[in-house]
């Protein structure tokens, strides 16, 4: 009988290995600064003698990330950050590539902390998270694999987020990078990925038209805004509610209605979560909501809608389509949760879109790569990457695209810095 130590990987399905290669071939058409990077260090492979453990969504496009820390020389293991984000012949494919993957959709708690624990298993030099449930494990359930870990990077806001609050408590064993924190991810990624799949995901639970519809944008930073913008784009009528004055104060010059949640429900058709905060929506805000209101979120955990609430005022419920469940109430309202509250553009859609995880993920990996040189001579802390390397990753992405820049002549250059010129 096999042993947990001695598994090499665990999958849904061995057999959808063909059909997840060709994902992930498409994502590789469209991430040229992925691949351009793997091009580049495949030869010299600076990764040789790195272990590392991811911790990151099972998608095609994180595929093309282990593909190229592969190929740069790492021995990786895997598993998702999300019961319900794992592509599932993306994870056959990666598996079948001698990937030590531990990923399958639909796990329940104990299987996903199950999976964590067996990339560990390899004993990891660098650990690669979105969340941060990867780093929590290691600190409170392994601590014995200190003395082999140099560092790890974190993905996502309300990951930095928790290591920051980590650091601040003395906590932190190890120097952490926030990838999310370079301007080639949170700007684009967040904004631009995250409003798109978001929509893409209500899209396929519901098929509803978004023209016309009051839709409730909660938490308008980076994620909120790009739901908004897209949004607005199919001709919803935005609202938006914040905690932030400033952030409040953007959303107003953004051209949307600004409110309080208490306001909000009571005519919003659509509710979207972007907060990384819990109890976002609540019992309350379910009893005033109209019949037939859509509510779903795109923060990292699933506790933005307290479903319990929810669950509380129902009389029935029905799944109505893929991940679209109707909750119906005591007098008759219908209220409709998608993908169990957990990230929509995740769990009923594709994720962000290869083009802009191409950046987010070359961050990723300049992160590894920064880590196997000088992790050791980091302090243990959150870490940013340098900004030259956001520069470098841009320029890469312009040039697959055609584009051209402008360059400051030398004249240009002395005057940016001669603090005598003036009217």
């Amino acid at each position: 009988m096999t042993t947990a130590t001695e598994m090499k990987f665990k999958v849904a399905d061995p057999s959808l290995a063909d059909e997840g290669r060709l994902l992930i071939d498409w994502a590789e058409s469209r991430m040229p600064v992925l691949m351009a990077l793997r091009e580049k260090f495949a030869k010299t492979q600076p990764l040789k003698g790195m272990r590392i453990a991811g911790c990151l969504h099972v998608t095609k496009e994180t595929a093309v990330l282990i593909r190229t820390l592969a190929a740069a020389g790492a021995e990786v293991t895997w598993s998702g950050c999300n019961p319900l984000s794992t592509n599932d012949a993306v994870a056959a494919a990666l598996a079948d590539e001698g990937i030590g993957i531990f990923a399958w959709y639909g796990q329940n708690v104990e299987e996903f902390y199950w999976s964590i624990d067996r990339t560990l298993d390899f004993k990891p030099t660098l650990t690669l998270d979105d969340g941060a449930d990867l780093i929590f494990r290691v600190h409170f359930e392994h601590p014995d694999l200190f003395e082999h870990i140099i560092g790890g990077s974190e993905e996502t806001t309300t990951g930095v987020h928790r290591l920051r609050a980590m650091a601040a408590d003395g906590k932190l064993r190890y120097p952490v990078i926030a990838v999310n924190d370079a301007e080639t991810k949170w700007d684009f990624d967040n904004v631009y990925g995250t409003g798109q799949s978001s929509l893409d995901g209500i899209l396929r639970a519901t098929s509803v038209l978004l023209a016309g519809k009051n839709f409730v944008v909660a938490g308008y930073g980076h994620c909120g805004k790009g739901c908004a913008l897209r949004a607005k784009g199919m001709g919803s009528k935005v609202i938006a509610t914040e905690v932030k004055a400033t952030a409040a104060l953007k959303a107003m010059l953004d051209g949307c209605d600004v409110m309080t949640m208490d306001e909000a429900a009571k005519v919003g058709d659509l509710f979207i979560t972007a907060t990384g905060m819990k109890d976002i929506l609540v019992k309350r805000h379910f009893e005033s909501m109209k019949d037939g209101a859509i509510v779903c979120n795109t923060g990292h955990y699933d506790c933005e809608i307290n479903l319990e609430d929810l669950k509380e005022l129902t009389v029935s419920s029905r799944e109505m389509r893929d991940n679209c469940v109707e909750y119906t109430l005591a007098d008759g309202r219908r209220i409709y949760v998608l993908a169990d509250g957990r990230l929509v553009n995740l769990a009923a859609a594709e994720g962000h879109p290869s083009e802009v995880m191409d950046m987010s993920f070359a961050n990723q990996f300049q992160a590894m790569m920064m880590l196997a040189r000088e992790g050791k001579d980091l302090g243990v802390g959150v870490h940013e990457l340098p900004v030259e390397l956001d520069q470098e990753i841009a320029g890469i992405k312009l040039s697959a695209m055609g584009v051209h820049l402008d360059q400051l002549t030398p004249e240009q250059v002395a005057y940016a810095t001669d603090y005598s010129q003036g009217t």
